[in-house]
């Protein structure tokens, strides 16, 4: 029998993330600062893991300017949905395997 942990992402393993590819996979557009209150996060932290989903296209940044203030956007790929649904799909496999 294969074993599951062998198809999880490990880009995904990190817990924030899995986070922030479940607010996006749930939803068309986030901003940053939204982002940030959600997952309760610094915005260095923030902007490191979201620098390494968007270095593995995983997610599409947009920054625009609103009354002169930066509005950076971010949206999930297509690649980034796959990656997300075989990572969530690998992990129900796991869970599955130790009842």
């Amino acid at each position: 029998m294969k074993n599951p942990f062998d198809h999880l992402d490990k880009m995904l393993e990190h817990r924030l993330r899995l986070q922030i590819m479940s607010v996006l996979v749930t939803n068309d557009v986030f901003d940053f600062n939204s982002l940030k209150e959600v997952l309760g996060v610094t915005d260095g932290n923030l902007a490191s893991h979201i620098k390494a989903l968007e270095k593995e296209k995983y997610l599409s940044v947009t920054k625009t300017f609103v009354d002169r203030k930066p509005n950076t956007k971010y949206k999930i790929t297509e690649r980034g949905r796959t990656a997300f649904k075989k990572h969530v799909d690998a992990l129900e496999a796991v869970v599955k395997q130790t009842k």
